[in-house]
């Protein structure tokens, strides 16, 4: 049976951090704050992937309180929901996951972050659709003051 997860993450855009989203650097005069990498992107879809297993979100697994995570890259966290999905003796169906930026331009970038992370969670290229979208310069990723993301995963478990 599939079951489906929604995953959604943010993060402001400050100076003096690497803009990474879909474990990709992008070049831009800032970069996204957070505890691992804070790439935004890989976070919704892990998040996405866990709650397509009933499982608790990324920060249960990888808490912002525990050193071993400032700084890591957030392949990490995809690799640790590929292995929850085994765990449970299910399969990745799908991922679809939206990045919301005023600014930079995501879609240059799209083919090597779908290759990120398909080669994470182990599963073929077609598996992972990634689009990108500016909020029309409305709300905080329309002033460029963060990016967001949103997934969603679909999981075959079995009965």
């Amino acid at each position: 049976m599939v079951h489906v997860g929604i995953g959604y993450d943010v993060h402001a855009l400050v100076a003096g951090r690497k803009l990474i989203l879909g474990g990709v650097e992008i070049p831009h005069t800032k970069g996204l704050d957070g505890h691992s990498d804070a790439d935004a992107l890989m976070h919704a879809i892990c998040d996405a992937i866990l709650g397509a297993i009933g499982e608790v979100d990324i920060g249960h697994f990888f808490p912002n309180t525990d050193v071993r995570w400032k700084g890591a890259p957030s392949k990490v966290f995809l690799e640790e929901a590929a292995r929850q999905v085994s765990k449970q003796g299910g399969k990745l169906v799908n991922v679809d996951a939206t990045v919301i930026a005023q600014a930079p331009k995501i879609f240059p970038h799209i083919a090597t972050m779908k290759k990120n992370i398909a080669a994470a969670l182990g599963v073929p290229e077609k598996k992972v659709g990634i689009k990108a979208t500016t909020n029309e310069k409305l709300g905080f990723a329309g002033r460029e003051e963060g990016i967001a993301a949103m997934a969603v995963a679909g999981v075959d478990l079995p009965e």
